[in-house]
């Protein structure tokens, strides 16, 4: 039993926390600060949005926002070495397609969201390389057109990501990316960007970023056979074994396979093939399952670099533009060997 002193009994107790005091706003990670606003107010700033931009066309961007300025009708012809922009487009999922050969093969399905033109660089003023050599004089030097992909609401943007797209006078983007091109191809900021941009059977080239896998080992990462499963192996059956050399050289040489991460790099994939166009919701089918990326990812799609598959006829250079073209085009577009849906599978005919 202990007992108190009337010195104790006798302290003041200590005051407590004012509950109505100030306290810091807690904001939850990733989230926004809760403003309070009322039912009106919510609505008024929504029909403000809806004023300014032409948000009721999210995903497929068939609409014009009235902020735009005329469009630039292209007076130059295409040349063989010229270089145009290229599409942002959002891998949806795979489908197969049938030949007029009748050879079944895989596609994959690539819907372009809102492509728009923020952005373009002059010559002069785009120096995408910085080095500490001395630079080159390069002839013939090309521009920069920065894209935008898929509206976002401008509220949930900061100032300065907001003043790009003001400036420009379309909605703020939440993907943004450079293409080179030729001065003859510059495009002015605000123009729309299509599916129509390629023609069914051109090749381009499609860049994206890898499934991430994680930590893996050398049999899923590099394709290793391992070791054997019986015969006194201990422990080692999925170990990648000696990756050291003997000799002088005594030591792991840089580049040795090994176990680490996996996925999540940038690679590019070229030669592919466009089979079909979706003219309504702006959807491309590619030759091929293996585009990198999962599904809801966004990939880069342009011309092709490679040499020996460079475009022979003209494609719509520098883009296609639904004003200038007089005859409206039908919702599916094929290429040359690839069968419609509508044509007949079986044909009969009579013998002489």
């Amino acid at each position: 039993m202990v007992w108190v002193g009337a010195e104790a009994l006798s302290r003041k107790p200590k005051p407590r926390r004012d509950s109505t005091r100030k306290r810091r706003r807690w904001r939850p990670r990733g989230g926004l600060y809760d403003e309070q606003l009322t039912k009106d107010n919510k609505q008024f700033l929504d029909e403000v949005v809806q004023d300014k931009y032409d948000l009721s066309t999210v995903g497929f961007g068939t609409k014009f926002s009235p902020l735009k300025i005329d469009l630039i009708e292209p007076t130059v012809q295409w040349k063989q070495g010229m270089k145009r922009t290229g599409l942002i487009a959002k891998k949806i999922g795979a489908y197969p397609l049938w030949l007029k050969n009748g050879k079944k093969v895989s596609s994959t399905l690539l819907q372009v969201v809102d492509n728009e033109i923020v952005k373009y660089i002059p010559p002069e003023k785009f120096f995408p390389v910085k080095s500490k050599k001395p630079a080159i004089q390069i002839k013939n030097r090309c521009g920069c057109l920065v894209v935008g992909a898929e509206n976002i609401d401008p509220q949930l943007v900061t100032k300065e990501y907001y003043n790009i797209f003001n400036d420009a006078g379309v909605t703020p983007k939440r993907i943004l990316r450079r293409f080179i091109v030729s001065p003859e191809a510059a495009l002015q900021p605000g123009t729309p960007l299509f599916a129509t941009h390629f023609k069914p059977g051109e090749i381009v080239d499609i860049r994206g970023k890898t499934i991430d896998q994680g930590f893996q080992g050398v049999m899923k990462r590099w394709g290793f056979k391992g070791m054997p499963a019986s015969h006194g192996v201990t422990k080692t059956h999925r170990r990648p074994g000696n990756i050291g050399s003997g000799g002088q050289k005594s030591r792991v040489m840089p580049g040795t396979k090994m176990p680490g991460h996996m996925g999540n790099r940038w690679r590019i994939i070229r030669g592919v093939q466009i089979l079909r166009i979706n003219t309504k919701y702006n959807v491309i089918w590619v030759l091929g399952h293996n585009i990198p990326g999962e599904i809801n990812t966004y990939c880069y799609i342009y011309d092709t670099l490679l040499p020996r598959r460079q475009p022979t006829t003209a494609p719509n250079f520098p883009t296609y533009l639904p004003s200038i073209t007089e005859e409206s085009l039908p919702e599916e577009l094929y290429a040359d060997n690839v069968h419609s849906f509508a044509d007949p599978t079986i044909e009969f005919k009579e013998e002489p």
